[in-house]
């Protein structure tokens, strides 16, 4: 049949536009997001043993992290970093995570006028979010 494609596309589009209007108010009312959604990470610093796992597990090595010792001898984090600009979000980083430090979280509002500001400084960050949950 010739004009079975056509029929077929067209009875689509009637359904779609006699349907329901599916319309979210964004800013003033936040998205219901489900769970698997990977739109940033974060890091509880204090879990964090160092062992840069999670810098080995980043396919386009976006993760640098610095760790001295301590007096007992163990390794403490000192910096983190991850340039989320190449961030593939793929979670390999957090599934490499032995303490469960790192994690992918619902966030999704991270755009930036400038592509310096994509160098998240991940233990300033989590400062700032514990801030903004606790008010």
């Amino acid at each position: 049949m010739l004009g079975k494609g056509l029929l077929t596309g067209m009875g689509i589009v009637l359904k779609k536009m006699l349907g329901p209007n599916i319309t979210e108010f964004y800013p003033e009312v936040m998205p219901n997001l489900p769970k698997t959604v990977r739109s940033s990470m974060g890091l509880e610093p204090d879990k964090c043993i160092s062992c840069t796992l999670c810098a080995l597990a980043c396919p386009n090595k976006v993760i640098t992290l610095t760790s001295e010792k301590d007096e007992n001898n163990k390794k403490v984090l000192k910096t983190y970093h991850m340039d989320v600009g190449r961030c593939l979000f793929c979670g390999l980083c957090t599934e490499a995570c032995p303490t469960n430090a790192l994690t992918v979280t619902q966030e999704f509002e991270n755009s930036v006028f400038y592509p310096e500001d994509l160098y998240w400084d991940m233990i300033e960050r989590s400062k700032r979010n514990g801030k903004e949950g606790n008010e």
